[in-house]
């Protein structure tokens, strides 16, 4: 069991690491260093030998091995990210660095995506050094840059150029998974990601001819763009259901005593009431316009006009994602991969997640563990390419007052007290015995 100055430290901790400001505002536009050494201190600190390493200057990782008992067992992976999202300080009821502990919550930007977690495994890895504690399998501990951009500086980095700090590794825990989710009629639920859909952010680029904008003009960029932007936001895609979403369905499908099998999805969505959340998202493609960019005078017709689209596919979707883009997008505009990733999928009937599963009921008697697909990626997106099989498992108990999902990258970010304790305690449960 985790002692009780595990308990302090992840608060400590959590609160240090927020102090910390890392915002990543894309295109290199960040600076982890000092959240990277000050996680390396509290390593060492509990005998442990902490890398840090860096493709670019100040975007800087951390890695460190807390060997297991078991030599002949597979080495697991416990990763979470140092940067965060933008906060505009205006916004917020508490400054969004200051990491302020009010009433039994620590606010701050990152208290949730996903400094929290940091602050668990460094508490947990303290925790064991002052007990003597190992755990039966080799353990990898790796804090990350650039999760909030590219992941060039950060996991995508660690797996091109560092394979060897993971060796033996063969499956992984990051974000995000194991929280509460309330349904609103007192049931709690603790899903598990064990999948999460590709990413495929998207340029589109429509071009046409330049001229005044007084003039009749049939072959207008802005025109041709805004047409498939508009057809791209209203298309809906079909239903595409992977076995990990699958499982999810009929998870939630049992514990709401309802017949899945001759149920049609989006009526089971219905009848799923507040507990649909956690699956809506992830039975469909989807593409989502984000950005325009077009002109430069009122009077004048550009020549070209640019939208970004925020594209998420499903596994095995990948090449019917791509033909109903060429459809939507029509013969005058032209679209590409700005950024992409692959989809995630896990077995849920693995024995990792079995330990999961029994290390949150312990701690949570009454709570309803399902696994889910994420909407989003992770880091275990890159660290797959080492042949890492990754789960969403980022423990917190949470009132029902505080709406998870909503606090990723929103607006007065916080986590209760009582949520990280739960948190040490269920990781360090796990840990022991993954």
């Amino acid at each position: 069991m985790a002692d009780r100055l595990a308990l302090d430290e992840v608060v400590e901790f959590t609160s240090g690491l927020i102090r910390i400001d890392t915002a990543n505002r894309g295109d290199g536009d960040c600076r982890e260093r000092p959240a990277a050494e000050y996680a390396a201190e509290r390593l060492a600190g509990a005998g442990l030998e902490p890398l840090l390493l860096e493709r670019t200057r100040g975007r800087t990782n951390v890695v460190a091995r807390i060997a297991g008992t078991d030599p002949s067992a597979d080495a697991l992976l416990v990763h979470g990210h140092l940067d965060v999202v933008p906060a505009e300080a205006a916004d917020w009821r508490v400054h969004p660095f200051s990491g302020e502990v009010r009433d039994g919550v620590v606010w701050g930007r990152g208290a949730v995506d996903m400094k929290n977690m940091d602050a668990m495994i460094l508490a947990v890895a303290r925790s064991w050094a002052r007990q003597g504690v190992r755990p039966r399998r080799d353990l990898v501990v790796a804090f990350t840059a650039d999760e909030e951009a590219s992941a060039e500086d950060g996991s995508g980095f660690l797996a091109d150029r560092h394979p060897e700090l993971f060796e033996g590794c063969t499956e992984a825990i990051g974000e995000s998974g194991a929280f509460t989710f309330h349904d609103g009629s007192g049931r709690e639920i603790y899903p598990i990601a064990a999948g999460e859909r590709g990413t495929a952010w998207l340029k589109l680029t429509a071009r046409g001819r330049a001229g005044h904008g007084s003039k009749v003009n049939r072959e207008n960029a802005v025109t041709r763009l805004a047409a498939a932007v508009t057809r791209i936001g209203e298309h809906k895609w079909p239903l595409r259901l992977t076995p990990t979403v699958r499982a999810a369905l009929d998870a939630l499908a049992t514990l709401y005593g309802i017949e899945a099998g001759t149920t049609d999805v989006d009526t089971l969505l219905e009848k799923l009431g507040p507990a649909a959340r956690l699956v809506e998202a992830t039975v469909r493609n989807s593409a989502n316009p984000t950005m325009l960019n077009a002109g430069y005078k009122v009077n004048v017709v550009p020549g070209e006009a640019v939208a970004y689209v925020d594209g998420r596919c499903l596994a095995g979707t990948e090449e019917e994602f791509a033909a109903t883009l060429d459809e939507l997008t029509g013969p005058d505009v032209h679209w590409e991969y700005a950024h992409r990733e692959v989809a995630l999928q896990a077995p849920v009937d693995a024995p990792l997640f079995a330990k999961m599963r029994t290390a949150v009921e312990e701690f949570a008697p009454g709570g309803h563990v399902v696994p889910y697909c994420m909407s989003g990626g992770t880091d275990a997106k890159q660290f797959s390419r080492l042949g890492i099989t990754g789960y969403g498992f980022s423990p917190l108990k949470l009132p029902a007052d505080l709406d998870y999902q909503a606090l990723f990258h929103g607006v007065d970010e916080r986590v209760p007290v009582e949520a990280l304790h739960f948190g040490v305690r269920v990781l360090d449960r796990f840990l022991r015995t993954a």
